[in-house]
């Protein structure tokens, strides 16, 4: 059974139909990456699974139980945790503060909070030299190390991530992709939705290809990256 199941989801913006029927899912332990134009729905579906959009027909399982309607909180509580895309860190807010924000489901449990907080300093030991520093003096690097931490506060069991390369350099963004293949090792899957597709593919297990609020294709990453359409339209290969 898929941890997450997306069955015939249907989003809107207001009259503007964002997602037309997407069907996906995602097995325990994988990494899955959602690639595709802007303006394709990638983030929309990240948005929709997460509680911050309701979908207006569909279906969203989380190991096997229906998650539509629940507010974004309580799918925090069932093991879903977002990274945004732009980071979206609080800038008056000390690094430390910001992590403890990522695990307020966890209310007053200080010793599951302290072990979570480890948790993100191993992977991350510059947050641990920065954690008495304001989030909006942080590098972007820093900030996309700290929306990813802030969102493992929670100890989720599928992290989604959105966008982590963005506007970061290619040294850092290497760095970043590394760290996430070594949180789906420590048994965290993840769905990414990644501009880069070279690099997307190239770390994920699976890939969809969505087109105007559509799935065109899924299939393997390795068969994605084979593809001669998703070559031409989002590798850059003739």
């Amino acid at each position: 059974m898929a941890l997450l199941k997306i069955k015939n989801l249907h989003t809107y913006y207001g009259h503007v139909h964002a997602l037309k029927g997407i069907n996906l899912e995602v097995e325990k332990g994988e990494i899955v990456t959602l690639i595709g134009a802007n303006g394709a729905g990638k983030t929309t579906t990240l948005r929709t699974v997460s509680g911050l959009i309701r979908p207006r027909e569909g279906r969203i399982e989380f190991d096997g139980q229906d998650i539509n309607g629940l507010p974004a909180h309580r799918i925090v509580d069932r093991g879903i945790s977002h990274a945004p895309e732009g980071r979206q860190v609080f800038s008056t807010l000390t690094v430390m503060e910001n992590l403890n924000m990522g695990a307020y489901t966890l209310g007053k449990d200080k010793e599951a909070i302290e072990e979570n907080r480890r948790r993100v300093f191993d992977l991350f030991p510059r947050l641990e030299e920065r954690k008495n520093q304001l989030g909006g003096t942080l590098s972007g690097g820093e900030q996309q190390m700290l929306s990813i931490g802030r969102a493992l506060m929670a100890r989720p069991r599928i992290l989604m991530l959105d966008e982590p390369s963005l506007g970061l350099a290619p040294m850092l963004v290497k760095a970043i992709f590394e760290i996430i293949r070594e949180i789906n090792a420590r048994g965290v899957t993840v769905l990414l939705v990644e501009q880069n597709a070279r690099m997307a593919l190239r770390l994920a297990h699976r890939g969809y290809v969505l087109q105007t609020g559509e799935i065109v294709l899924s299939d393997t990453a390795e068969a994605l990256r084979q593809n001669p359409m998703v070559q031409k339209a989002y590798l850059g290969m003739e």
